[in-house]
């Protein structure tokens, strides 16, 4: 097979940047043998040269063989702690010191200060963990923390 030199004007495939696909494209400008400029011949989209991603030799190894070199072995993960999870573990430890005849009935225009308990007509009691500006509260009930509007 010969190979021919390429030259300004010649089909070449490239990745198109405004496409995003490879595709074929007109050789515009070259650095003596570098392709650095083309067209491509589907949108007209004039860029710099990105020459198609090669085929990967891990890739092309038959499914059968073992790799040619072994992977590093570290030690396995520590599985991340499941938020649900702790706000029942928060809930369950503050739940013995609450004093729920001091439990302000939840109304969107009253005011609530932070660790103060409240009593919602469809979350039940809750506690009052941060006050985000503006005009809302971060409350664990039990089922989780919840985002509620205050004044």
């Amino acid at each position: 097979m010969i190979s021919r030199k390429l030259s300004a004007g010649d089909i070449i495939d490239a990745r198109c940047t405004r496409c995003r696909e490879i595709l074929n494209h007109r050789i515009v400008a070259m650095v003596e043998d570098k392709v650095v400029r083309v067209e491509c011949n589907t949108c007209n989209g004039v860029h710099n040269y990105y020459p198609p991603p090669t085929v990967k030799e891990a890739r092309v190894a038959e499914v059968g063989k073992e790799p040619s070199a072994p992977r590093k072995t570290s030690t396995p993960r520590s599985l991340k702690k499941d938020p649900t999870e702790s706000d029942r573990e928060e809930w369950a430890s503050l739940k013995p010191t609450m004093q729920i005849d001091r439990a302000k009935v939840y109304d969107m225009n009253g005011s609530f200060r932070v660790n103060g308990l409240i009593l919602h007509s469809v979350f039940g009691l809750g506690v009052v963990k941060q006050l985000i500006v503006p005009n809302k509260m971060q409350v664990l009930f039990q089922d989780g923390v919840k985002l509620l509007r205050c004044q």
